[in-house]
C-alpha cells in the first residue's frame, strides 16, 4: 500500500469539528498540507487558485453550513475544469443521517462518498485505503 502524501481541505463551519478533523488527518500520517475552512465559498476560492498539477488532495465538507452548504459546495465545484476536478476526491460529512442527504450525495461524480461527522481515526483510515 502506497504511504504517499495527501493534501486535505476541511469545511465545515463549526471550528470544533474542523479542528477535530485537522487532529484526526495529522495522526493518519498521511499530510502533506492541511487547510480548513468555515465557509464553503472560501474553500471553494482556494481551489480554484491550486496551482496544477498540485498532487491528491482529499476535501472533507460539510453539508449544513450556512451562506454555501456541502452541496452548492460540489455544484460548484462540478464546473470546474477536469484537471482540477481529477485530482480532488470529496467526501460528505454531517450529524443527521437523512435519507435525502445519502441519496442526493449518490447524485454527484465528484462525490466518493458519505460520512458521519465527527471525522474519526476509522473513518480516515477505511478514506485512505482507497489512495
Amino acid at each position: 500500500m502506497s504511504q504517499e502524501k495527501l493534501n486535505f481541505i476541511v469545511v465545515d463551519d463549526s471550528k470544533l469539528d474542523c479542528f477535530i478533523a485537522e487532529k484526526i488527518i495529522q495522526n493518519s500520517g498521511r499530510a502533506e498540507k492541511i487547510n480548513t475552512f468555515q465557509q464553503a465559498t472560501d474553500a471553494l476560492e482556494h481551489v480554484k487558485n491550486l496551482p496544477l498539477p498540485h498532487g491528491k488532495t482529499i476535501i472533507f465538507v460539510d453539508i449544513q453550513m450556512p451562506v454555501m452548504n456541502g452541496f452548492e459546495f460540489v455544484e460548484s465545484f462540478e464546473t470546474l475544469p477536469d484537471e482540477t476536478r481529477e485530482a480532488i476526491s470529496i467526501y460528505m460529512l454531517s450529524s443527521s443521517i437523512n435519507e435525502n442527504d445519502i441519496a442526493r450525495v449518490r447524485g454527484y461524480a465528484s462525490v466518493k462518498q458519505f460520512l458521519n461527522k465527527p471525522l474519526t481515526n476509522n473513518s480516515i483510515a477505511m478514506v485512505l485505503e482507497q489512495f
